[in-house]
């Protein structure tokens, strides 16, 4: 950690530091006299949120700015996809068949990391097994870094093997990652997936369609599987979105088309209005 403190006044480190060596009595001892920054029950409280809030959208914030990570290529998808040579552990036929995918993803995530400056086009993933783990272990095939979003969950979950480990994050709320994911993109690639998917693919839609975020290429791998499970058509004959917002994605099948695509996508100015208001 850079260390460029023009400040007379001690540094936050020293003081931590200084505390930790104080006489012990009876009062130090007390929890009112941890230094406020050093005390993690006083963190956790419930009053504390807006501040955990802020903090935890500010570390990956600084860590990224400092690795000078300036464009990234989100990958969305299942955690329960698993890589073909395990086709057989997949739970259903389904989800078996769906293991196309984790190459897929995999080779995308190599081919942008082959031509990744280490500055742009640097993949992120949810830091999590099936279509995340295909996605980091791609940039590792590459020879290059990538991001891991990971999130606490109830379950016993680490980050998979593939994360560059300076990049790997973890996160209580569920509402700065999905913020963290959005502020450096460039393309969102999304894959087969569960309800995590769906909810990330829908926010990140959203944004787009109602101006709060530019546009970007924004590409859906397996059209029959997303036609299968979402019948957009329907809610464009509805009237609850319009025509127009079936052409904020694309359905792609491989990686090597999914790179076409974002080569040539086209204008992605934020839209003026929303078509059908």
């Amino acid at each position: 950690m850079k260390d460029d403190r023009l400040s007379p006044l001690p540094s936050a480190h020293k003081d931590r530091s200084t505390a930790d060596h104080v006489p012990d009595t009876p009062q130090t001892r007390a929890p009112a006299y941890r230094l406020a920054f050093a005390d993690e029950d006083f963190l956790c409280r419930d009053e504390l949120r807006p501040v955990r809030l802020q903090l935890e959208l500010l570390k990956p914030q600084l860590a990224l700015d400092e690795e000078n990570i300036e464009g990234t290529i989100v990958l969305f998808g299942g955690a329960r996809i698993p890589e073909p040579a395990n086709k057989a552990s997949a739970r259903t036929e389904t989800l078996a068949d769906l293991t196309k995918y984790y190459d897929e993803a995999r080779d995308f995530a190599r081919l942008m990391t082959e031509r990744s400056d280490g500055r742009n086009d640097v993949i992120v993933t949810g830091g999590g097994p099936g279509v995340m783990e295909a996605g980091n272990r791609g940039a590792i095939d590459a020879g290059g870094k990538s991001i891991g979003l990971n999130i606490v969950l109830p379950h016993e979950q680490a980050p998979n093997e593939y994360v560059t480990p300076e990049l790997c994050f973890n996160f209580h709320y569920f509402a700065i990652r999905k913020m963290h994911f959005l502020m450096r993109a460039k393309a969102i690639c999304v894959f087969p997936g569960g309800f995590g998917t769906l909810d990330e693919m829908f926010e990140t839609l959203t944004l787009i369609q109602t101006g709060r975020m530019e546009c970007v290429p924004f590409l859906l791998f397996g059209r029959a599987f997303w036609e299968k499970i979402i019948n957009w058509e329907a809610l464009a004959d509805a009237g609850t979105i319009s025509a127009e917002d079936l052409d904020l994605f694309r359905f792609v099948e491989t990686a090597e088309e999914a790179i076409d695509v974002i080569d040539n996508w086209g204008d992605c100015s934020p839209r003026g209005e929303i078509p059908g208001r």
